[in-house]
């Protein structure tokens, strides 16, 4: 018998264990160097046949849909991500849900099974009516079942646990070019938004003024700490007159940028009203009217806004919810000013009312943000009124900018070096003896 006589009755021999452990490693390297989930499928599929013969096959990734508004009622079901040997449409749209069907089970349990006989197995669902036995093992990432490997036989117990054994293997393999691509996605999309941050920062700063204000017989600074790439917190100083500056702090509920946000429609809102000429407490309540009508019902805006007259040394101000403003005068004493009304956007006619301070030479006012006072260190201990009310009275004799860099630092010694978990804006105003003025200041560092 010659030898091509041979090769034809002699039954084909399968791929030895070598072979087989060969491919698995080509399958290995290539998922090393790929992050594109459906090439590296479709490869795995390619080449499975020739490690288990199968007649159907697919690959399934589990996904959390939510029904209605509940999160609670959340369900998952398969997405098909590669299927073979199937003649119907209909499987690449498959609803299956966790827990319905051989794949199903598998899902809910993270347990491989094999099936000798479908017939005979309650779980099982038929898709495909040629198919007699089946291999379901699950895709585990981080001890979560992500998708489901699905193997199908039209003969009667076609698949033994070595079998199974090498697509637990292929599983494995699935999984992690599963979580490599979700990980190289979650990049990219934090790249994108990094950029788009940096933008949103970009566009902020160019709304601070681009520097501290140059005004005669008073000294006036302010600064913005921020903890993110953009702030919630504001401040602002408007020249209404040669002898009036309109100034403004304020602090947005939130943070990132849905506060940044809020803090640029709360400038464009509060300068509108300033141009216009309102009092304080009159601007106050208008735009406390346009921020009920435009924000949320959970967020508000702490603000303090006054008109600084320096021809009489007079600050006429109204505060809406914001912290008390320090008082110090030169002989170091110094008292909290507790007048204020409610913070902007809360209520639709909330009324506000102005007051008056004097300002005479020596005196400093310090206008602040919350994140100063709340800034916690390792013990939970919060930096707290009294230490600002300290800090400022042992740096009164320094200029408004270097008293807000001299508070900063102490916050940064008390946080030892962690800083506050909030924005922190300060505005400093201090009266001089005489009519030396100083120079601009920088907004940022």
């Amino acid at each position: 018998m010659s030898e091509q006589t041979k090769e034809a009755v002699l039954p084909r021999v399968g791929l030895t264990t070598t072979d087989k452990l060969r491919l698995l490693l080509d399958i290995t390297k290539k998922i090393s160097r790929s992050l594109d989930l459906e090439e590296v499928l479709r490869m795995i599929m390619d080449t499975l046949d020739s490690l288990i013969p199968y007649d159907a096959a697919g690959i399934y990734v589990i996904n959390r849909e939510r029904v209605g508004d509940d999160e609670a009622e959340a369900v998952s079901a398969f997405h098909t991500e590669i299927v073979r040997g199937y003649d119907i449409e209909e499987l690449l749209d498959l609803r299956l849900k966790v827990g319905e069907g051989i794949i199903g089970y598998v899902a809910q349990n993270g347990e491989p099974v094999i099936s000798p006989d479908v017939r005979r197995d309650a779980r099982y669902i038929n898709a495909r009516p040629e198919t007699q036995s089946e291999m379901v093992a699950p895709i585990i990432s981080n001890d979560e079942v992500v998708g489901i490997f699905d193997l199908e036989s039209d003969e009667l117990n076609a698949y033994t646990h070595d079998d199974m054994q090498v697509l637990l293997l292929l599983a494995s393999q699935v999984a992690i070019i599963i979580e490599k691509v979700m990980l190289h996605e979650q990049l990219v999309e934090k790249k994108r938004l990094q950029g788009q941050l940096e933008v949103a920062r970009q566009v902020q700063l160019q709304l601070l003024p681009a520097s501290d204000p140059v005004i005669a017989d008073f000294d006036i600074s302010a600064y913005n700490f921020s903890t993110e790439e953009v702030s919630g917190d504001y401040y602002d100083w408007v020249r209404i007159y040669d002898d009036q500056l309109g100034i403004v702090i304020a602090d947005v509920s939130g943070k990132g940028v849905p506060a940044a946000l809020l803090m640029a429609f709360l400038r464009a809102s509060l300068r509108a009203a300033i141009h216009i000429g309102y009092a304080p407490h009159i601007s106050m309540a208008k735009v406390n009217y346009l921020l009920w009508e435009s924000i949320e019902r959970n967020q508000f805006v702490t603000a303090f806004y006054g008109v600084l007259d320096t021809s009489n040394r007079t600050l006429a101000y109204s505060n809406a919810g914001h912290n008390p403003a320090l008082m110090m005068s030169a002989d170091g004493s110094a008292h909290f000013i507790e007048r204020g009304g409610l913070p902007l956007g809360m209520f639709r006619d909330t009324r506000y009312y102005e007051y008056y301070l004097s300002l005479e030479p020596g005196q400093v006012l310090v206008l602040y943000t919350d994140g100063v006072t709340e800034a916690a260190n390792k013990s939970d201990e919060e930096y707290g009124r009294e230490r600002l009310e300290q800090r400022v009275r042992e740096g009164r004799h320094l200029g408004a900018r270097e008293l807000i860099d001299f508070i900063q630092q102490d916050v940064l010694a008390f946080t030892e070096g962690r800083g506050a978990d909030d924005d922190i804006t300060f505005f400093v105003i201090k009266a001089i003896e005489n009519k030396e003025t100083t120079g601009e200041g920088n907004r940022s560092k």
